[in-house]
């Protein structure tokens, strides 16, 4: 069992209208089988995109988090920096919710939130989704990252051979977790061991000398 004080058990995350509602999903059964308390938002947007995307109602996906708030409440206790959280992730984030956070606009709880994240100094993982990217994307990434945000595209790997979409999306969210310090266990990670497979296999990793 995972033992953690009470400021260091909290996690927010949120989810907003880009595709990708599966990252939040699988984040949030995660926290749970680990036992950290989860807060969620979800936006207008997002909601949209929930049942565009996958079979769960609103409730089947609130449910999920210890505690949910509606986008619009900007006096929940996650807008102020007295109440302690381990940090945030976003997942997935909105070219739109990249932008307020950039530019220090706060017009709801999601980015209120954030914000209170960056200026506590406690870690903000933003698992952007957008391709291909404009120079305004590439800008509001290299402003948020300069304000000590993660900027975290879930972007696939192989090297594990995956077969399927939950091996995939398990790679991408226990990554993003460990960027939250958060260990998890839900994908292989690259070690002597996986490597020693991998080259017993039939890949073949070495290639020719010269080889990038």
């Amino acid at each position: 069992m995972v033992s953690h004080t009470p400021e260091s058990n909290r996690v927010v995350v949120a989810v907003t209208g880009a595709t990708g509602v599966v990252y939040a999903v699988r984040a949030l059964d995660v926290l749970r089988e680990l036992e950290y308390e989860s807060h969620l938002i979800v936006t207008k947007s997002a909601a949209l995109t929930r049942a565009y995307e996958t079979d769960l109602s609103k409730d089947d996906l609130e449910s999920r988090a210890d505690v949910a708030y509606h986008h619009t409440d900007v006096g929940a206790p996650l807008s102020s920096g007295s109440f302690h959280t381990r940090g945030m992730l976003i997942a997935p984030t909105s070219m739109r919710t990249l932008g307020e956070i950039a530019t220090g606009v706060t017009s709801s709880l999601v980015s209120r939130a954030a914000d209170v994240t960056l200026k506590e100094r406690r870690p903000l993982v933003l698992m952007v989704r957008e391709t291909p990217l404009n120079l305004i994307h590439l800008r509001n990434m290299t402003a948020v990252t300069e304000a000590g945000a993660t900027v975290f595209p879930p972007v696939p790997a192989f090297y594990s051979r995956p077969s399927s979409i939950e091996e995939i999306v398990d790679h991408s969210v226990g990554r993003a977790l460990d960027q939250l310090g958060i260990h998890t266990d839900i994908f292989p990670r690259w070690d002597a061991a996986l490597r020693e497979s991998v080259r017993n296999g039939n890949l073949d990793v070495q290639g020719e000398e010269g080889d990038d």
